[in-house]
């Protein structure tokens, strides 16, 4: 598989090159240049298949021109010693929790599998990369996480003022490991623009070897739309009728991963997604974008530091915008319909969510003309463990959540390893420093 950007799909680049370079040159975001038909691979894994096996077949599939069977299954394996699971409420309603990797977010499955690839490729070429991250904790945690051991891959963690914590001491560059903690004085704003002004510096991209960590990174995504074939193996036995996925669009990189899945001929009718204003039912209750009648050419760079991919979301229905109408299904969810939902579920399931899988939940119950039309099923995708928001539960009415001990360890300061200004030659100088 190749990628192009969504502003040129003229020039073609690898998935190595996507993912060590992964801002193109136009501004755009990388996105895969080809539908690859999955199916043979997809029916043929079942309840029993591990989600590594289901990521390294996957791998396989997708990136044999740069990933022979072998390596594949070995990066899957370094990237996931966790999995998702799946767990059904009803007969017709399904959770698929994200959130049981080390830092109790779905972000670990991608920043794990972003690095075991880069580690790969950078030891295959001989060289080292270095990551720049903005974080309040658990961002960092993922990468301090993801990045532990690699001796091609180092991370700088830009931490607003007061706001260091994440990571273990014995990750950080003056202990042995490979991570730089950086606390800036100044605010998480500030944060973002230093890390912005290195990325407007191509010189400095090319000297240092930098990239990024988010989903922008194509590497960062991908890997999310493994959590759909891996759902669809433990139910392809147990639904026999439609299969809808629910979320809240967040910056919508799930959506998408799901819809990448959707496109590699996963068995999958529509997903369901609260509103937001860029993602909403027109007049007519169909599917719109805001901001697709602006032509890509006269729109901003891609943020480097907190991006959209709603951007990916417009290039995936380009060619057949009537395609969006029939696969995704906004649902407008206000804050005490989230709170009704929330009763519901504890309720009737004994089940604990976070407040955004709780809205999730709620849009269910206001598409349910769509989803169970043909008795179908539901699946709620839980993207962080609930014990993050126990106190809005324990406000809801629910008992207190428990937060596992690894959790809790992450919720502590910590002391940065460089306190800085917030000025790009401050930042260089630690890179020039640790290179």
């Amino acid at each position: 598989m190749q990628f192009v950007s969504t502003r040129n799909t003229n020039q073609k680049v690898s998935f190595a090159e996507a993912i060590l370079k992964p801002v193109p040159k136009d501004g755009g975001m990388y996105v895969p240049a080809s539908e690859d038909n999955l199916r043979p691979w997809i029916l043929h894994l079942d309840a029993s298949s591990s989600f590594s096996s289901i990521a390294g077949s996957l791998t396989s599939a997708l990136l044999k021109d740069e990933f022979s069977p072998l390596i594949s299954e070995n990066i899957a394996q370094t990237a996931f010693p966790f999995s998702p699971e799946l767990k059904q409420l009803d007969k017709n309603l399904f959770v698929l929790e994200l959130f049981h990797g080390p830092t109790g977010s779905h972000k670990d499955f991608g920043v794990s599998y972003l690095a075991s690839c880069l580690e790969h490729i950078l030891h295959m070429e001989d060289k080292k990369a270095t990551v720049l991250a903005v974080t309040n904790g658990e961002t960092g945690a993922c990468i301090a996480n993801a990045f532990r051991g690699k001796k091609h891959l180092r991370a700088v963690l830009l931490y607003a003022k007061d706001t260091v914590r994440g990571f273990q001491e014995r990750d950080v560059l003056s202990q042995g490991g490979n991570i730089i903690p950086v606390e800036v004085n100044g605010s998480e704003e500030d944060c973002f623009q230093l890390v912005r002004d290195m990325y407007a510096d191509q010189n400095l991209i090319e000297k240092y070897n930098l990239s990024l960590a988010n989903s922008l990174n194509i590497g960062r995504l991908l890997p999310h739309s493994f959590f759909y074939t891996y759902a669809f193996s433990r139910l392809k036995k147990i639904v026999h009728s439609d299969i809808f996925y629910a979320m809240t669009p967040g910056n919508y990189g799930n959506l998408v991963a799901g819809l990448y899945s959707w496109k590699f001929s996963l068995p999958v009718n529509g997903f369901i997604a609260t509103s937001t204003p860029e993602l909403y039912d027109d007049i007519q209750g169909k599917c719109a974008v805001s901001n697709s009648h602006i032509p890509l050419e006269k729109r901003n760079v891609s943020d480097p530091v907190n991006p959209s991919n709603i951007e990916r979301l417009e290039e995936i229905f380009a060619h057949n915008p009537q395609v969006i109408r029939a696969m995704v299904y906004p649902a407008k969810v206000s804050e005490s319909e989230t709170e009704v939902a929330f009763k519901e579920l504890y309720k009737n399931y004994k089940t604990l969510l976070d407040p955004s899988t709780v809205s999730a939940y709620a849009a269910v119950k206001k598409r349910q003309d769509i989803i169970y039309a043909d008795d179908g099923a539901a699946v709620l995708l839980s993207r962080y463990h609930p014990s993050f928001f126990a106190d809005q539960a324990r406000i809801w009415g629910a008992e207190k959540v428990k937060m596992p001990e690894q959790l809790v360890e992450m919720q502590k300061k910590q002391r940065p390893e460089h306190c800085i200004e917030a000025n790009k030659q401050a930042l260089e100088q630690i890179l020039k420093e640790s290179t």
